[in-house]
């Protein structure tokens, strides 16, 4: 980890050749670590040894603790080196391994997270589960190196239960989530009804919305955009009804209150991982891409939802965040940044959040512009801009985070900025305008970014993942759409062409997972380079589809629909229908997952519903919506029992039932006709609609695999556009005006 020794490192293990940068931080410790693959896992199988298996990433603050207290030890790695083979997976470059023993370890323990440790028998079955250890045993729970021990002795003496007892959760696990099961004739009857899931799921998250500060449950709080999907869905199928107008409250205000907290990055922007509290207020303060594509996409939503510039601000800030520190020259996009850095350049030891946060004096010195004629001053004293700033962000003279959000003392004084007021709120205490008020805080955020861009910055994943890649693509093409800047879609084709150069095998017309910053600052690959996954896929041909619309180039959706025969063919599996998570190429993956939960990141499966049916809505593939409608199927039980644990898929069964509303445009693109009318349909929160300029280029994908296509004329001259939907079209129309009438809600 950064800011040790620069001398030569005292010992040395296999991770040194790796590229992961979580691999890498593990590279010195004495612990003989492995990555994953058959030298470990034969050598366990020759030595008789069972396996630590720790899974982490470089940005987790946890997993650093645990690397410090336990890892960095002498004692335990020497235990650790004697009794088992040691394995370390970055989640981020293998998830079909995580996702196997993170499905063990919550059906084991209840719960689950990162650091994740997890024993398994040379077989590769887990015998015993878990997250962060402490090192020592402590208040009744035992500490790391009394586990190791008491795993080992229980191998050495009956290494039969140990195997009975892994082998018994593991059963229960392939037939709850794999699937793997014929399909009974019900569930392919059809989907289920939409009345038995939407009502649902819009209750439920009315039942665990967070009214006081917004989100949904309690802390920890996540973002959980795809909730917002479906909120957003829900309204704009009937935004004039009372539970419509309720959905976008909810979603409104929690993006709202989310853009005002310490989860924001009100200096920097962008979004940290969660809040550690309900106010949204102490993050930790991890900042990961996955995230900052999703919230674009989310606060440009409420955008076209509201007309409102303060979601538009936020969306122009998240872009920027991630162009300025999380983008490669080549065009790619970072992973992650670390929530731990130095306090200076001369700390040795680093602490969570040290990068963001502030005392009060320190604010103070900085910002300390008298505020000339400002009559809030009393006697005597001058207002600076500093006292206007502190206002504003809650920044207190003995700091501003609860003890109970700072286990470790890392804060004690310190103020993560957050608002509790307004602008308004702010200009009425001081007696000063609003305008002035947003003048004085812009100039000194300006102030403190260049200060903050001093101090020793944390540490930077330059890992470059496909999946995540696809989503700040996402982002960037829907921020074109919505804000209507060409800006934004130029950078998404710029990360496109990354990809496609960088991530993707143009023979095999296979993608792979990742790649890296190398140490010149080019673009490497590893010597065995790891294949994509489902998530790469399914992202991808949403990024494609999204990144068509906001450029017309018929290129991206040609790839989109290559890939997606490509992706079918390695993860649909047709004995019982769904995308297993992984190929079936690696053997010591011991189960394929299907995965339909919504988390941080949607399931490739959700996603993939989206993807066939926006195919089939675009290309008139019948195939494509048969395909939608197996996967809708095989989830009907969680459809109707936890329709909120899948979100994104929920709103996708709401698609299915209702139909795309296509809004086809005749001409040339740059025909100001033409135009106009795209601007009119990108204006409206449209959740189920398929924007596709018909230029009359006959050699295009949707020319050749649509007869609908092929029958679209200018009318008179001029652009037309037709909107479409359950398989009649309008009468095509030429003015904004008349497109805007076809597009409201009936």
């Amino acid at each position: 980890m950064a800011g040790k020794s620069s001398e030569a490192p005292k010992h040395s293990n296999r991770l040194s050749l790796e590229r992961s940068p979580y691999l890498r931080q593990h590279a010195n410790n004495p612990v003989q670590w492995f990555p994953w693959g058959d030298e470990a896992i034969e050598l366990a199988r020759r030595e008789g040894k069972l396996i630590f298996l720790s899974v982490g990433y470089s940005t987790c603050h946890w997993c650093h603790v645990m690397e410090r207290e336990s890892f960095e030890n002498e004692n335990i790695a020497k235990v650790m080196n004697e009794h088992y083979i040691n394995i370390k997976v970055d989640r981020e470059e293998r998830p079909d391994i995580d996702k196997v023993y993170m499905a063990f370890v919550q059906a084991s323990c209840g719960g689950g997270g990162w650091p994740m440790s997890v024993f398994l028998t040379p077989d590769l079955t887990p015998v015993l589960g878990g997250t962060y250890y402490p090192p020592e045993d402590m208040h009744g729970r035992p500490g790391f190196k009394s586990v190791l021990l008491s795993v080992a002795k229980s191998w050495k003496d009956n290494r039969q239960k140990c195997n009975n007892t892994g082998n018994r959760i593991m059963e229960i696990l392939r037939q709850t989530t794999v699937l793997e099961i014929p399909i009974a004739a019900q569930l392919i009857t059809g989907v289920p009804p939409l009345e038995e899931c939407a009502p649902q799921c819009y209750e439920k998250l009315v039942q665990i919305f967070e009214s006081r500060f917004g989100g949904f449950g309690h802390a920890p709080k996540f973002p959980q955009p795809s909730i917002f999907t479906f909120l957003f869905y829900f309204y704009s199928r009937d935004p004039s009804s009372v539970k419509g107008k309720k959905a976008l409250d909810m979603c409104l205000y929690s993006l709202r209150m989310m853009a005002r907290g310490g989860i924001h990055d009100h200096i920097g922007q962008g979004f940290a991982r969660y809040s550690t509290d309900t106010k949204w207020h102490v993050p930790h303060f991890e900042k990961m891409l996955y995230d900052q594509g999703q919230l674009a996409v989310a606060y440009c939503d409420a955008f076209l939802a509201t007309n409102n510039n303060i979601y538009a601000d936020v969306v122009r800030g998240i872009l920027s965040y991630v162009e300025r520190d999380l983008s490669d020259e080549s065009g790619g996009f970072y992973s992650a940044e670390d929530a731990d850095s130095l306090p200076t350049h001369s700390s040795t030891e680093k602490k969570e959040g040290a990068f963001y946060v502030w005392t009060y004096d320190e604010v103070h010195d900085i910002l300390n512009t008298p505020i000339e004629g400002c009559p809030a001053g009393s006697g005597g004293k001058e207002i600076t801009n500093g006292d206007i700033f502190c206002f504003h962000y809650n920044v207190k003279p003995g700091g501003n985070v609860n003890p109970s959000s700072d286990p470790h003392g890392e804060l004690v004084n310190q103020n993560v900025l957050i608002m509790f007021g307004s602008e308004e709120q702010s200009a009425q205490h001081f007696l000063l305008p609003k305008e002035k008020i947003q003048e004085i805080l812009q100039e000194s955020r300006e102030k403190l970014f260049e200060v903050r861009g001093r101090r020793p910055r944390p540490h930077l994943d330059d890992k470059m993942l496909t999946s995540w890649n696809a989503l700040m693509i996402s982002g960037f093409a829907k921020a074109a759409q919505a804000l209507g800047d060409d800006k934004y879609a130029e950078r998404a084709v710029k990360a496109a062409c990354f990809v496609k150069k960088h991530l993707y095998d143009a023979v095999s017309n296979r993608l792979l997972r990742s790649c890296y910053r190398g140490d010149n600052g080019g673009v490497i690959q590893t010597t065995s380079p790891i294949p994509g996954f489902l998530d790469d896929y399914a992202f991808l041909v949403q990024a494609l589809l999204d990144l068509y619309e906001a450029t017309f180039d018929t290129n991206w959706l040609e790839w989109a629909v290559q890939l997606q025969e490509v992706q079918d063919e390695l993860f649909w599996d047709e004995g019982s229908a769904a995308y297993f998570t992984s190929p079936n190429t690696d053997q010591t993956v011991i189960m394929r997952m299907k995965e339909d939960q919504d988390g941080a990141e949607p399931s490739g499966n959700t996603v993939s519903t989206w993807n066939l049916l926006r195919l089939s809505a675009l290309l008139e593939q019948p195939a494509h919506r048969e395909r939608a409608e197996r996967l809708l199927a095989i989830f009907t039980s969680r459809l109707t029992s936890l329709p909120h644990a899948l979100p994104g898929l929920a709103a996708a069964l709401m698609l299915y039932h209702d139909s795309h509303t296509q809004v086809f445009v005749t001409g040339q693109k740059s025909d100001p006709d033409t135009e106009a009318l795209v601007a009119t349909a990108r204006r409206r929160l449209l959740p189920g609609r398929v924007l596709a300029l018909a230029d009359g280029n006959l050699e295009s994908v949707l020319y050749r695999k649509s007869e609908v296509f092929r029958r679209l004329r200018p009318q008179g001259g001029r652009a037309a556009a037709y909107v479409c939907k359950h398989h009649a079209c309008s009468l095509p129309v030429t003015s904004p005006e008349d497109l805007d009438k076809l597009l409201q809600p009936k």
